[in-house]
Protein backbone atom coordinates (compact mmCIF):
# COMPACT_ATOMS: atom_id res chain seq x y z
CA UNK A 1 0.00 0.00 0.00
CA UNK A 2 1.32 3.45 -0.92
CA UNK A 3 1.26 5.31 2.35
CA UNK A 4 -1.20 7.85 2.48
CA UNK A 5 -3.21 5.56 0.15
CA UNK A 6 -6.41 3.76 0.54
CA UNK A 7 -7.18 0.58 -0.48
CA UNK A 8 -9.23 0.12 -3.55
CA UNK A 9 -12.05 -2.38 -2.75
CA UNK A 10 -12.60 -4.30 -5.94
CA UNK A 11 -15.78 -6.16 -5.11
CA UNK A 12 -17.72 -2.28 -5.22
CA UNK A 13 -19.79 -1.54 -7.86
CA UNK A 14 -17.71 1.64 -8.75
CA UNK A 15 -14.28 1.22 -6.76
CA UNK A 16 -12.60 4.13 -8.30
CA UNK A 17 -15.85 6.11 -6.65
CA UNK A 18 -14.18 7.43 -4.06
CA UNK A 19 -10.81 8.50 -5.17
CA UNK A 20 -9.11 11.20 -7.05
CA UNK A 21 -5.82 9.45 -7.81
CA UNK A 22 -5.39 5.67 -7.71
CA UNK A 23 -2.37 4.36 -7.68
CA UNK A 24 -1.29 0.63 -9.90
CA UNK A 25 1.63 -1.32 -9.56
CA UNK A 26 2.49 -2.35 -13.25
CA UNK A 27 5.81 -4.76 -12.18
CA UNK A 28 6.37 -5.89 -16.08
CA UNK A 29 9.64 -6.77 -16.58
CA UNK A 30 10.67 -8.78 -19.74
CA UNK A 31 12.12 -6.28 -22.18
CA UNK A 32 15.13 -4.93 -20.02
CA UNK A 33 17.89 -5.05 -21.80
CA UNK A 34 20.86 -4.31 -19.11
CA UNK A 35 20.21 -4.55 -15.42
CA UNK A 36 16.84 -6.77 -15.24
CA UNK A 37 14.79 -5.85 -11.60
CA UNK A 38 12.13 -3.45 -12.72
CA UNK A 39 9.33 -5.78 -11.50
CA UNK A 40 10.59 -5.19 -8.21
CA UNK A 41 9.68 -1.28 -8.60
CA UNK A 42 6.27 -0.97 -7.07
CA UNK A 43 7.00 -2.30 -3.99
CA UNK A 44 10.09 -0.69 -3.49
CA UNK A 45 9.20 2.57 -4.23
CA UNK A 46 5.83 1.67 -2.40
CA UNK A 47 8.62 0.83 1.30
CA UNK A 48 10.72 3.94 0.32
CA UNK A 49 8.01 6.27 0.45
CA UNK A 50 7.26 5.49 4.21
CA UNK A 51 9.10 7.99 5.41
CA UNK A 52 7.87 11.18 4.15
CA UNK A 53 6.03 13.71 6.41
CA UNK A 54 1.99 13.31 5.67
CA UNK A 55 2.32 17.33 5.30
CA UNK A 56 3.31 19.08 2.21
CA UNK A 57 4.86 22.37 3.15
CA UNK A 58 4.77 23.91 -0.63
CA UNK A 59 1.07 23.44 -1.10
CA UNK A 60 -0.19 23.28 2.74
CA UNK A 61 -1.77 19.67 1.92
CA UNK A 62 -1.61 16.60 3.81
CA UNK A 63 -1.55 13.76 1.33
CA UNK A 64 -3.50 11.65 3.42
CA UNK A 65 -6.25 14.08 2.79
CA UNK A 66 -6.19 14.28 -0.94
CA UNK A 67 -7.85 10.91 -2.05
CA UNK A 68 -5.23 8.77 -2.86
CA UNK A 69 -6.32 5.16 -3.40
CA UNK A 70 -3.82 2.00 -3.67
CA UNK A 71 -5.13 -0.59 -6.12
CA UNK A 72 -2.23 -2.99 -6.01
CA UNK A 73 -0.30 -4.65 -8.59
CA UNK A 74 -1.23 -6.00 -11.87
CA UNK A 75 0.29 -9.31 -12.13
CA UNK A 76 2.61 -9.15 -15.23
CA UNK A 77 3.72 -12.40 -17.45
CA UNK A 78 5.26 -12.73 -20.14
CA UNK A 79 2.91 -11.46 -23.23
CA UNK A 80 3.89 -7.49 -23.19
CA UNK A 81 1.27 -7.14 -25.93
CA UNK A 82 -1.72 -8.81 -23.75
CA UNK A 83 -0.81 -7.13 -20.75
CA UNK A 84 -0.57 -3.84 -22.28
CA UNK A 85 -4.36 -4.75 -23.11
CA UNK A 86 -5.42 -5.74 -19.95
CA UNK A 87 -3.46 -2.94 -18.08
CA UNK A 88 -5.26 -0.47 -20.65
CA UNK A 89 -8.45 -1.55 -19.36
CA UNK A 90 -7.53 -1.21 -15.72
CA UNK A 91 -6.63 2.59 -16.13
CA UNK A 92 -9.54 3.29 -18.46
CA UNK A 93 -11.56 2.25 -15.19
CA UNK A 94 -9.69 4.80 -13.60
CA UNK A 95 -9.89 7.30 -16.17
CA UNK A 96 -13.78 7.20 -16.45
CA UNK A 97 -14.11 7.01 -12.94
CA UNK A 98 -12.59 11.10 -13.01
CA UNK A 99 -9.61 9.63 -11.06
CA UNK A 100 -6.07 10.07 -11.88
CA UNK A 101 -4.17 7.23 -12.41
CA UNK A 102 -0.68 7.34 -10.44
CA UNK A 103 1.45 3.79 -12.56
CA UNK A 104 4.33 2.42 -10.51
CA UNK A 105 6.46 0.64 -12.78
CA UNK A 106 7.87 -1.38 -14.39
CA UNK A 107 9.94 -1.46 -17.12
CA UNK A 108 9.14 1.96 -19.27
CA UNK A 109 6.48 0.18 -21.74
CA UNK A 110 3.88 0.45 -19.39
CA UNK A 111 3.44 3.47 -20.13
CA UNK A 112 2.04 2.61 -23.46
CA UNK A 113 -1.05 1.25 -21.54
CA UNK A 114 -1.52 4.29 -19.82
CA UNK A 115 -1.15 6.65 -23.01
CA UNK A 116 -3.29 4.25 -24.85
CA UNK A 117 -6.14 4.78 -22.05
CA UNK A 118 -5.79 8.31 -21.36
CA UNK A 119 -5.37 9.68 -25.11
CA UNK A 120 -3.59 12.75 -23.79
CA UNK A 121 -2.71 15.68 -26.19
CA UNK A 122 1.10 15.18 -25.47
CA UNK A 123 3.69 13.03 -23.73
CA UNK A 124 6.14 14.22 -21.63
CA UNK A 125 8.46 11.78 -20.59
CA UNK A 126 11.60 12.63 -18.52
CA UNK A 127 13.97 10.31 -19.62
CA UNK A 128 18.22 9.33 -20.93
CA UNK A 129 16.64 7.89 -23.66
CA UNK A 130 15.05 9.07 -26.92
CA UNK A 131 12.62 5.58 -26.70
CA UNK A 132 12.17 6.36 -30.33
CA UNK A 133 12.96 2.96 -31.89
CA UNK A 134 10.58 1.10 -33.68
CA UNK A 135 12.23 -2.26 -32.15
CA UNK A 136 15.45 -3.12 -30.27
CA UNK A 137 16.50 -6.42 -30.69
CA UNK A 138 13.56 -7.79 -33.04
CA UNK A 139 11.03 -6.57 -30.15
CA UNK A 140 8.56 -3.52 -31.28
CA UNK A 141 7.19 -3.74 -27.42
CA UNK A 142 10.55 -2.61 -26.48
CA UNK A 143 11.20 -0.44 -23.18
CA UNK A 144 13.23 1.71 -25.89
CA UNK A 145 10.17 2.34 -28.44
CA UNK A 146 7.97 4.20 -25.60
CA UNK A 147 7.77 7.63 -27.01
CA UNK A 148 7.77 6.20 -30.83
CA UNK A 149 4.12 4.37 -29.66
CA UNK A 150 3.24 7.63 -27.85
CA UNK A 151 3.38 9.39 -30.90
CA UNK A 152 0.90 7.09 -32.42
CA UNK A 153 -1.58 8.80 -29.93
CA UNK A 154 -0.35 11.96 -28.47
CA UNK A 155 -0.12 15.01 -31.54
CA UNK A 156 3.45 15.81 -30.66
CA UNK A 157 6.03 14.86 -27.89
CA UNK A 158 8.54 16.15 -25.26
CA UNK A 159 12.03 14.17 -23.88
CA UNK A 160 13.33 15.97 -21.18
CA UNK A 161 16.48 14.94 -20.06
CA UNK A 162 17.95 12.51 -23.12
CA UNK A 163 21.06 12.06 -23.76
CA UNK A 164 21.01 8.71 -25.42
CA UNK A 165 19.90 6.86 -28.90
CA UNK A 166 20.75 6.17 -31.96
CA UNK A 167 21.28 8.07 -34.48
CA UNK A 168 17.67 7.13 -36.46
CA UNK A 169 16.30 7.57 -33.14
CA UNK A 170 18.01 11.62 -33.21
CA UNK A 171 16.81 12.25 -36.93
CA UNK A 172 13.39 11.09 -35.66
CA UNK A 173 13.61 13.59 -32.97
CA UNK A 174 14.64 16.21 -35.03
CA UNK A 175 10.98 16.41 -36.38
CA UNK A 176 8.21 18.95 -35.83
CA UNK A 177 6.58 16.73 -33.36
CA UNK A 178 9.52 15.97 -30.92
CA UNK A 179 10.99 18.31 -28.72
CA UNK A 180 14.11 17.60 -26.95
CA UNK A 181 14.91 19.33 -23.64
CA UNK A 182 19.00 18.36 -22.58
CA UNK A 183 19.66 17.68 -19.00
CA UNK A 184 21.87 21.33 -19.44
CA UNK A 185 18.45 23.12 -20.53
CA UNK A 186 16.52 21.02 -17.99
CA UNK A 187 16.73 23.63 -15.14
CA UNK A 188 15.76 26.86 -16.90
CA UNK A 189 13.54 24.99 -19.02
CA UNK A 190 9.85 26.43 -18.90
CA UNK A 191 6.58 24.02 -20.34
CA UNK A 192 4.92 25.85 -22.59
CA UNK A 193 2.42 22.83 -23.78
CA UNK A 194 -1.09 22.86 -25.20
CA UNK A 195 -3.46 20.50 -23.80
CA UNK A 196 -4.13 17.66 -22.09
CA UNK A 197 -0.71 15.91 -20.69
CA UNK A 198 0.99 12.49 -20.03
CA UNK A 199 3.52 12.73 -17.58
CA UNK A 200 6.12 9.81 -17.32
CA UNK A 201 9.16 9.66 -15.45
CA UNK A 202 11.81 7.36 -16.27
CA UNK A 203 14.25 7.34 -13.01
CA UNK A 204 17.10 7.04 -15.51
CA UNK A 205 17.00 10.73 -16.42
CA UNK A 206 18.22 11.15 -13.31
CA UNK A 207 21.89 11.14 -13.14
CA UNK A 208 23.15 7.95 -11.17
CA UNK A 209 24.68 9.26 -8.85
CA UNK A 210 21.42 10.11 -7.81
CA UNK A 211 19.31 6.83 -8.91
CA UNK A 212 21.66 4.17 -9.41
CA UNK A 213 19.04 1.48 -9.36
CA UNK A 214 18.00 1.40 -12.84
CA UNK A 215 18.01 -0.97 -15.72
CA UNK A 216 20.50 1.59 -18.21
CA UNK A 217 21.68 4.27 -16.33
CA UNK A 218 23.38 7.04 -18.84
CA UNK A 219 25.87 9.55 -16.40
CA UNK A 220 25.57 13.00 -17.39
CA UNK A 221 21.69 13.36 -16.16
CA UNK A 222 19.25 15.63 -14.55
CA UNK A 223 19.74 16.33 -10.78
CA UNK A 224 16.91 15.49 -8.20
CA UNK A 225 15.34 19.28 -7.96
CA UNK A 226 15.54 19.86 -11.37
CA UNK A 227 12.90 16.59 -11.97
CA UNK A 228 10.66 17.84 -9.13
CA UNK A 229 10.23 21.16 -10.85
CA UNK A 230 9.24 20.01 -14.11
CA UNK A 231 6.93 17.64 -12.46
CA UNK A 232 5.32 20.10 -10.19
CA UNK A 233 5.19 22.01 -13.47
CA UNK A 234 3.39 19.84 -15.38
CA UNK A 235 1.37 18.14 -12.66
CA UNK A 236 -1.70 20.50 -13.17
CA UNK A 237 -2.32 19.54 -17.22
CA UNK A 238 -1.48 16.25 -16.41
CA UNK A 239 -4.38 13.49 -16.88
CA UNK A 240 -2.07 10.61 -15.68
CA UNK A 241 1.63 10.19 -14.54
CA UNK A 242 3.86 7.51 -13.81
CA UNK A 243 7.03 6.84 -12.56
CA UNK A 244 9.27 3.66 -14.17
CA UNK A 245 12.57 1.52 -14.39
CA UNK A 246 12.92 1.59 -10.50
CA UNK A 247 14.85 -1.57 -9.46
CA UNK A 248 16.84 -3.60 -7.07
CA UNK A 249 19.90 -2.89 -7.65
CA UNK A 250 20.79 -0.03 -5.28
CA UNK A 251 20.19 0.67 -1.75
CA UNK A 252 16.90 2.65 -2.24
CA UNK A 253 18.04 6.25 -4.19
CA UNK A 254 15.93 5.41 -7.18
CA UNK A 255 12.82 3.86 -5.11
CA UNK A 256 13.21 6.98 -2.72
CA UNK A 257 13.22 9.82 -5.58
CA UNK A 258 10.36 8.21 -7.94
CA UNK A 259 8.59 7.75 -4.44
CA UNK A 260 9.00 11.40 -3.61
CA UNK A 261 8.23 12.51 -7.04
CA UNK A 262 4.59 10.57 -7.26
CA UNK A 263 3.88 12.63 -3.95
CA UNK A 264 5.21 15.75 -5.85
CA UNK A 265 2.95 15.32 -8.44
CA UNK A 266 0.11 14.53 -6.26
CA UNK A 267 0.35 18.03 -4.18
CA UNK A 268 0.87 19.85 -7.33
CA UNK A 269 -1.72 18.56 -8.55
CA UNK A 270 -4.61 18.87 -5.79
CA UNK A 271 -3.50 22.44 -5.46
CA UNK A 272 -4.21 23.90 -8.68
Amino acid sequence: MFPGASPVDESADAPFADADYVAVGAPLDVSTSFRPGARFGPDRIRKFARTFEDYHASTGTHFSELNAADYGDVHAWHDAAEYLDYLEGVLTDVHWADAVPLLLGGEHTVSVAAVRALDPDVFVALDAHLDLRAALDGDPLSHSTVTRHALDVADEAVVVGARSGNEAEWERAAEDDVTVVSPDEAADWTPDVDGSVYLSVDVDAADPAYAPGTGTPEPFGLDSAAMRDVVRDLAPQAAGFDVVEVNDRDDGQAATLAAKLVREFVHAHADA
